[in-house]
């Protein structure tokens, strides 16, 4: 395993130009997954997360046979799928989770049926799945820099209007705020940063990504807005981290850093249980010894 000062230096090797690309890639990614999946969190949306990350498949499939912007291919696949389950969703007789299901399901099967009329696709697939540091480009750092931050500034706008349908959708529709508007807000963002994670930890983890960094952050965090700002610190630096460990021993990228983001949540949750037990024996009552000074007092 190489010693860090050694990964420093290959990041700003020449002949390694793609390594540091990545760094940024992966910073970027962490950081806005960490941002996004907050709110995922808190509101139980775990599985649209994942469900997202299958509906973009058919614009990275369009973008790839046409020779189009993946990225762009992809947050246009997704949003247009999200904004159909949350008008679909409308309608109780049937769960959103039933809605998700359907829509983000049927997505993936046309991306698969797309991309195999393509030659050479086996390739490109598997980068989809697995992510690929070698094909970080400087394009794809910078979409996802200029996506990142759109997706930080828009929950910053809308953070109020979004926590409130979070905590209580019928109050906040009562309060006049355009619920069915704010989901379809939410689930755009979640798809943009899902697209943007893509290139480096891959569609199979990136799941991981937006809901580990979150609640590792839940854990140590009493306040929603800390959580925003623990998430996102804490995702960076497990997959700076991951990167190296990946690097150094030649492990998979994507892998190595939701392993390092596990065993970082598994520390979080081993610190906050033991915090726990030790406030709980703090707040109990010591044994009563008024009877022993009872006696000594009669004698």
């Amino acid at each position: 395993m190489i010693a860090p000062w050694e990964f420093v230096q290959d990041l700003f090797n020449p002949n390694l130009g793609f390594l540091l690309r990545a760094l940024a890639a992966v910073v970027i990614s962490s950081v806005v997954c960490g941002v996004v999946g907050c709110h995922v969190v808190m509101r139980g949306m775990v599985f649209i997360g994942d469900a997202v990350a299958h509906s973009v498949f058919p614009g990275l499939a369009v973008a790839f046979v046409v020779g189009g912007n993946m990225m762009l291919g992809g947050i246009i696949a997704g949003v247009l799928t999200a904004v159909l389950v949350a008008i679909f969703s409308q309608n109780r007789k049937l769960s959103e989770d039933s809605v998700i299901g359907i829509f983000f399901a049927g997505a993936f099967a046309l991306g698969i049926v797309i991309i195999s009329r393509a030659p050479g696709y086996s390739g490109s697939v598997e980068d989809f799945l697995f992510g690929s540091i070698v094909g970080v480009s400087e394009r794809d750092v910078l979409w996802g820099a200029v996506a990142g931050a759109a997706l930080i500034v828009v929950l910053a706008l809308f953070d109020k209007e979004i926590v409130a349908v979070g905590v209580d959708r019928e109050t906040a529709r009562a309060m006049g705020l355009p619920v069915l508007a704010l989901d379809i807000l939410l689930s755009v963002v979640v798809t943009v940063s899902v697209v943007v994670s893509l290139q480096t930890i891959g569609n199979v983890l990136v799941l991981a990504l937006i809901v580990i960094p979150a609640a590792a952050s839940r854990l140590m965090c009493t306040r929603f807005h800390t959580m925003m700002v623990v998430s996102p610190v804490f995702a960076a630096v497990c997959a700076t981290t991951g990167l190296y460990i990946s690097w150094s021993i030649d492990l998979p990228v994507g892998g190595t850093i939701v392993l390092t983001m596990v065993a970082a949540f598994l520390v979080c949750w081993t610190l906050t249980a033991l915090r726990g037990l030790a406030s709980s024996r703090a707040a109990s009552p010591a044994p009563s010894t008024l009877g022993a000074g009872g006696d000594s007092h009669a004698s």
